[in-house]
């Protein structure tokens, strides 16, 4: 299926990106055989729906919700998404933030780190979304270091 959700972007059978869906793209993602959606954006980001738990569980689907601001993200932030993701491991995930720039930074670690990919496999991915500022750069490199890692 060919999602028009901004900034989406297929990471692999298992595993897809986007910006902030809207309220009836959630229906095409469950048909999809998606079982579970991780939204990193906040409540206040543009887009936000108050309700997206709801609609996500009715559903059928597991909804887990870890805000990340955009302006602080932390190593916390990431290792508590690693974490779900080890959790929906062999599970069809949707990862969305509002504009999928949380969500490919994420990525981008959790491909290095629990993938063990080479920057040349999962460094496309997050470009192909955005080039992280000094802020997101920083803690991309901290959490890479941290696990005996570098960012390229």
């Amino acid at each position: 299926m060919d999602f028009r959700i901004s900034n989406f972007l297929p990471v692999s059978e298992m595993i897809a990106t986007s910006g902030q869906p809207e309220e009836n793209d959630f229906g095409d993602i469950a048909e999809q055989g998606y079982q579970a959606v991780v939204n990193l954006a906040m409540s206040s980001s543009e887009g936000a729906l108050p309700n997206e738990g709801d609609i996500v569980t009715s559903l059928g689907m597991g909804y887990v919700h870890i805000p990340v601001p955009f302006d602080r993200p932390t190593p916390q932030h990431f290792e508590l998404f690693a974490a779900v993701m080890a959790h929906y491991q062999n599970r069809p995930v949707w990862l969305h933030c509002a504009l999928n720039m949380r969500v490919s930074a994420f990525v981008y670690l959790y491909n290095r780190i629990y993938r063990a990919l080479p920057d040349s496999d999962a460094g496309p991915l997050l470009a192909a979304i955005w080039r992280p500022d000094s802020t997101w750069r920083a803690l991309i490199e901290e959490i890479l270091s941290s696990h005996g890692l570098t960012l390229r």
